[in-house]
């Protein structure tokens, strides 16, 4: 196989495959073992739904409807019905890559063989897939538990060729018409087969994974950010010293020193003090900072642990056990992946938080060290980034409100049978939003620190390396340095860019070497 394509097995998959298939458009393949395991599990369901004894998903209803036993002639209605009627979403409409994420998730269980779901309905959802077929998924309609279900059924509802999708031109057609456009036949779907396509956690799970490579990316980017700042301050890189970190065995703390201490390395800024009495300490936005990005870090671990963890499930209700049970369960409630969600919100929140403490730092001239106000041009004449640091710091607020976690919240539905819920698609839709947010308030403290590395450097003070290769490529990407005002948003919206698509920690790691 190329680079390219992705082979979906029976063990589940991995967060890169995640991230390939949805945003990157790998081609998916299913391997011999898992059509092997699909027929074998269909034969299981097959041989029960022949027998009078009522099964739960195969010849029964669902939810608060699982007591009434459903005869052979109207199963295929109700596997059809139940995609139909579940496919209730409301609002606009979610990120391409999130419903990608979303189906793949979706193959990867039933891939397993756990489901009982035969191999042309696992075929036709990779086809699906490698056509570039999206169906049209709505932000609300899942409370994260028997998974996420509005969100599955519409895409289910694509594979029998019924609702809306996106095609790989971006334009948004009934989905029978992209099947027949793309050579794919809708699916006729048979006993537990509607069910098993809705039971799963992938839409909260597919976002997890995401959120993590951003976020990965995210906080190796605020480690040189806060380099650079306490660079502007003339403060102290003492306090990175690997001792000192030793002495506080936190693995992220350490990983966040050691960033931060290679991206200042060769600086003649840190230590410069002009007060009249020299700084013993710098503030606690300065100091601590690898202590607050590195407790992130650490956070960022245990959430790629639970992600690992999910990613290697097979979620569904009932499941095909390969002793021939067919047995329900609650591995399908959301509480795993929604607490996680939720940890990912409060941190990404709180480095926003010392990300613009410092640039309020930097633009207050009584405490910045001799820096112009607001690294004003003309101070007075000139505003400098005084309203950038207030874009910025509405972003925090919001930050700190999306921080609430969705997980402490339950909300009872299906006549009290779903009496407990996760609501683990809320916390991935508002970490989503988090993570936008955070991206842009790192670019407005990159963007401070550059002009007030520069105005140092224009005083005869030489920054590290490291800073000097960040400052040429922020300059080259569109965003520009120190002078009179001028229109600051395309200047943030380049920095923004520059910082969500890795390219300063790519600008700084051919001299500091790569960075974690």
């Amino acid at each position: 196989m190329d680079m390219h394509t992705v082979v979906v097995g029976t063990s589940g998959t991995t967060a890169e495959d995640v991230v390939a298939v949805a945003r990157h458009g790998a081609r998916v393949e299913l391997s011999s073992a898992a059509v092997d395991a699909l027929a074998a599990s269909r034969l299981i369901v097959d041989a029960l739904a022949a027998k009078p004894e009522p099964v739960y998903g195969v010849s029964t209803g669902f939810g608060a409807l699982a007591s009434r036993h459903i005869s052979t002639e109207l199963r295929a209605q109700l596997q059809r019905n139940i995609v139909r009627s579940h496919a209730a979403g409301m609002g606009p409409r979610v990120e391409r890559e999130v419903v990608r994420a979303l189906m793949f998730l979706r193959l990867k269980t039933v891939a397993s063989g756990h489901t009982g779901v035969r191999p042309e309905v696992a075929q036709t959802m990779a086809d699906v897939l490698n056509a570039g077929i999206t169906p049209v998924v709505h932000e609300y309609g899942s409370l994260g538990c028997s998974g996420d279900l509005a969100p599955l059924s519409h895409c289910a509802l694509t594979l029998m060729g019924e609702g809306d999708a996106e095609g790989p031109d971006g334009t948004v057609r009934p989905a029978g018409e992209l099947l027949a456009a793309h050579g794919i036949a809708p699916v006729e779907l048979r006993e537990k087969e509607g069910l098993a396509l809705l039971n799963g956690t992938d839409g909260m799970l597919g976002m997890l994974v995401m959120a993590l490579a951003d976020l990965r990316n995210l906080y190796t980017s605020a480690d040189i950010t806060a380099a650079l700042s306490l660079e502007a301050l003339l403060g102290t890189d003492k306090v990175l010293a690997p001792e000192l970190h030793a002495i506080r065995p936190h693995p992220g703390q350490g990983v966040s020193a050691d960033n931060m201490l290679r991206v200042l390395a060769g600086s003649g800024l840190t230590g410069h003090h002009q007060d009249d009495a020299p700084r013993v300490q710098d503030a606690y936005s300065v100091r601590c900072a690898p202590q607050v990005n590195g407790a992130g870090r650490d956070t960022l671990d245990y959430a790629a642990v639970v992600a690992g963890r999910e990613l290697a499930s097979s979620v569904d209700n009932p499941v095909v056990l390969p002793d021939g049970r067919v047995e329900s369960n609650g591995n399908f409630h959301g509480a795993p992946v929604a607490y996680v969600l939720d940890f990912l919100a409060i941190v990404a929140a709180d480095l926003g938080s010392i990300c613009e403490r410092r640039t309020d730092r930097l633009l207050d001239k009584n405490r910045s060290h001799g820096l112009p106000p607001f690294l004003a041009h003309d101070a007075g004449v000139d505003s400098g980034l005084m309203i950038a640091q207030y874009t910025q710091a509405a972003l925090v607020s919001e930050m700190k409100r999306l921080a609430v976690p969705a997980s402490a919240d339950s909300i009872p539905s299906s006549a009290m049978q779903e009496d407990h819920v996760s609501m683990g698609w809320s916390a991935a839709r508002k970490l989503r939003t988090a993570v936008d947010n955070l991206a842009r308030i790192v670019a407005v403290e990159l963007y401070a620190a550059t002009r007030a590395v520069e105005i140092r450097a224009a005083e005869g003070l030489t920054p590290a390396p490291a800073s000097q290769a960040a400052v040429a490529a922020l300059r080259a990407a569109g965003a520009q340095g120190p002078g009179p005002d001028r229109f600051l948003a395309p200047d943030l919206a380049a920095a923004d860019t520059f910082v969500r698509e890795g390219a300063l920690v790519a600008a700084v790691e051919p001299v500091t070497g790569p960075l974690a």
